[in-house]
């Protein structure tokens, strides 16, 4: 077996992902292959998770806070990247469904922490599994060694500080 380029495999790709010849072009072009991709990834996490009451952005904190034992608000935002407006409100959505509670910081009594409950473990256990199975519909046509490739490389990207 002959060593394939990363090159050739793009371009057969793109040749083969479909017929239109419109297509062609966008196929060629990574980065919007990672925005179809965040879209239908993102379309069938949030459908998977609507059952919990859930969208991505409260899976992404509940994910986050489960290594935690409690975050600033402003935490959150650095660590997830998303607007402080939208961490106050994703916070008061896990609240009302009792998955996440505010408590007084130990360090500053002014300032709040964000923790997980135990309604909230067993509420991302739960999506976990539908995770998983989101994952390996959009992972399907790749075997085990490609999805570590892809995952490792996909990291690389996300946070090059880590790579």
């Amino acid at each position: 077996m002959t060593a394939r380029t990363l090159e050739q495999d793009i371009a057969d790709t793109a040749d083969t992902v479909t017929a239109a010849p419109w297509m062609r072009g966008l196929n060629a072009d990574t980065g919007y292959l990672f925005y179809r991709l965040g879209l239908r990834s993102g379309r069938l996490f949030n459908a998977t998770l609507e059952e919990s009451g859930l969208r991505l952005r409260h899976y992404a904190l509940l994910r986050y806070l489960a290594t935690v034992d409690g975050a600033l608000q402003r935490e959150l935002s650095d660590r997830l990247g998303y607007d402080p407006s939208a961490i106050v409100s994703l916070v008061d959505d896990l609240q009302k469904l009792d998955f996440a509670e505010r408590r007084p910081s130990p360090g500053d009594r002014r300032s709040r922490v964000v923790v997980l409950t135990d309604q909230g473990r067993e509420a991302l256990r739960a999506t976990e599994k539908a995770s998983r199975r989101v994952t390996d519909d959009l992972l399907g046509p790749l075997d085990e060694d490609e999805r570590a490739a892809l995952h490792a490389l996909l990291l690389r990207v996300a946070e090059p500080e880590r790579g």
